[in-house]
């Protein structure tokens, strides 16, 4: 009788990610044991935005006592025995990363442009010009208003903890938020935490917080561009894999 192929498991281990700058930060991530730590880190730059060149990492075990720092950039993964709860520590020695400074995580740091009602009123083009325009061609356009149960049948097999895809762009994450948002217009909306930066925010929307999240992994939408179901983080080196 001939015997079987036998194909070889890749195991992998399910970390817990934190970053020095990033105090909001906080990720589960699985890796493959087989991975280098130079790949660890280039998985982890597409999630944080710590540059490889700057990132060093510290591995913790579940009850916070430090493990070893993850030095050797050519070791695989599994070389330091890191187990399922285990933390892995961003560390950016970069003083001038985007990470730094806090601005990624406090908004109010950032330095807004604003403009006068008067200097908005003389340009051409906006958004204000655009609706007056609208509403001199069609006078009952301001008498149109969403009703404050808008899309909420669609919210009734979406809960949050659900993993998502987001259209357009098939983008993926965890529902975080399901409901109506009062600094949105009315009716109903979701919240998803990208499972990468493809975001508007932290959760945080017009001053009004409805989950939290790491930076620009925040978004919130109408339910009709959410679809639950199974759809697992996508690893990044798959498409390089033949």
């Amino acid at each position: 009788m001939a015997s079987k192929l036998q194909l070889p498991v890749d195991e992998s281990v399910l970390l817990r990610v934190t970053h020095s700058n990033l105090k909001s930060f906080s990720a589960d991530v699985r890796f493959s044991l087989e991975m280098t730590v130079e790949s660890v880190k280039e998985k982890l730059w597409r999630k944080c935005g710590t540059s490889v060149d700057s990132m060093t990492l510290d591995l913790y075990d579940d009850t916070g006592a430090k493990v070893s720092d993850l030095s050797d950039n050519m070791r695989q993964l599994g070389f330091y025995s890191p187990q399922d709860g285990y933390r892995l520590h961003i560390i950016d020695m970069d003083p001038s990363s985007v990470t730094s400074g806090g601005w990624l995580e406090d908004i109010s740091l950032v330095e807004k442009y604003r403009i006068s009602d008067e200097a908005y009123d003389k340009l051409d083009g906006t958004i204000r010009k655009h609706k007056e325009k609208l509403a001199s061609q069609n006078p009952s356009i301001h008498e149109r208003k969403v009703p404050d149960n808008y899309m909420e049948d669609l919210c009734a097999n979406v809960k949050v903890g659900d993993r998502c895809e987001v259209e357009p762009g098939e983008k993926r994450g965890v529902v975080k938020f399901v409901g109506k948002a009062e600094t949105l217009m009315p009716g109903f909306w979701v919240g998803v935490h990208y499972d990468e930066p493809l975001g508007k925010h932290d959760g945080m929307v017009k001053g009004k917080r409805y989950f939290d999240c790491p930076p620009l992994h925040g978004v919130m939408v109408r339910p009709d561009k959410v679809k639950v179901g199974d759809f697992p983080e996508r690893d990044p080196f798959e498409e390089d894999e033949i």
